[in-house]
Order: structure tokens, then sequence, then C-alpha cells
């Protein structure tokens, strides 16, 4: 299973709860880089074509609506408003648009590590899914907190990966030319260090040759 090739044609997004209430609660990752890498994933869904399920509750609840950044990247169709239940899984809206999408490969990102994440992580693998953990797209109320609950995921045979990484794979090559322009948008926007070699790469290219006296 670890060396599975990820691909839009097999894989289904699962965003858990990214909901503002829960940057007050979450040490383990900045939330800045929570938000950015959570925007990123969403975006790379869209560009790849993969299927997209957002949980999150009512706006009212306490933990409140989703991250406005990430909010104004999906479509109403693609969020599911659930109760309180760790288990993502349960509901059934998320289980019917999961087994619409019919992939194997589940990749679940959201909040927090050490809940909603684990149990709903726990609860696909029990069914026999093959599941990815978007590790810079998850946080925990602490680093321990957030170390123990990917422990434990991986233990049970989850695999972690990045929004990068999985995007990587998905574009596959500099030559799949229809998505190329948007693959190096995502760096250039979500990815500060890559993004910026890219920039001046891309000036170097326009500049041309070096004329030399």
């Amino acid at each position: 299973m670890s060396a599975a090739l990820l691909s839009p044609d097999n894989t289904a997004i699962l965003m858990i709860d990214h909901a503002v209430g829960f940057g007050n609660l979450f040490r383990s990752h900045e939330l800045t880089v929570h938000v950015n890498s959570a925007v990123a994933l969403a975006r790379t869904a869209h560009l790849y074509g993969v299927p997209l399920t957002v949980t999150h509750g009512r706006d009212t609840d306490p933990p409140g609506p989703i991250f406005p950044a990430l909010r104004a990247e999906l479509a109403a169709g693609e969020i599911v408003v659930r109760d309180g239940g760790f288990d993502a899984l349960a509901h059934p809206g998320v289980r019917e648009r999961l087994s619409a999408a019919g992939r194997r490969h589940l990749i679940v990102s959201g909040l927090m590590t050490e809940g909603c994440v684990l149990q709903t992580g726990l609860s696909a693998i029990r069914q026999g899914l093959h599941l990815y953990v978007v590790e810079d797209a998850v946080a925990g109320e602490t680093p321990l907190s957030h170390r123990a609950a990917m422990a434990r995921l991986t233990a049970a045979g989850a695999i972690p990966v990045t929004w990068l990484s999985l995007a990587t794979e998905y574009q596959g090559s500099w030559g799949r030319g229809e998505t190329v322009r948007g693959y190096t948008d995502l760096i250039r926007d979500h990815s500060p260090a890559l993004g910026a070699n890219l920039v001046a790469l891309e000036a170097r290219q326009d500049a041309g040759p070096a004329v030399r006296g």
C-alpha cells in the first residue's frame, strides 16, 4: 500500500472541521501555516478534479464557521454540515459522498489531530480504505498530542503526506501541460521558499541570455 501511486482517478479528499474556533486551541502548528496548507489542499483538489468533501458544524456552533480563506475556495455542494460526532464517516452525508466517489485511497486533513482526525482515520482504516493524512493540514492541542495521534494512525496503516507532495504526485511531470500552470501557481502562492525560487527562475528566463561586453 505504501508504494501505491496516488492519482486524481483513485483518490478522494476529506477535510474535517477546519473551523475558526479551533484556531485558539491548537499549538502543534502555526495558525497561518495550517490555513495556508488547507487552502492549498482544496485548490489541489479542484485543479486535478479530485472529489472533495468538507465537513463542519453549524456556523453558530462553538467552533464557528470554516476559516474564511478556505471557505472562499469551496463550492456549496462540497460542504457537509454535520453533528458533533468525532467520526466524520459516521455521518450519512459524508458516507454518501465518499461512496459516490468510489475511491479506495482517502486523503484526510482537519482539526483536531487527536480528535476528529484520529477517530475518522481509524474508522476509514477499519472500513478497508487506504488512508493518507495531510500532516501540514492537521493540528493538535499540543505537539505531543499531535505526535501521539499521528503515531497511532501510522501504526494502524495511515501514511503521512503533505499538500505539496500530494500535488506533485498528481502532477507527475512538468510535461503535463494542461495543469502545469495551475501547479506552479499553487507553489508560488502556498510554498514560500519554492515559490520564490520559481519566481527567480522565471525572471532569469524572461531576461534571456546575459549580454557580455
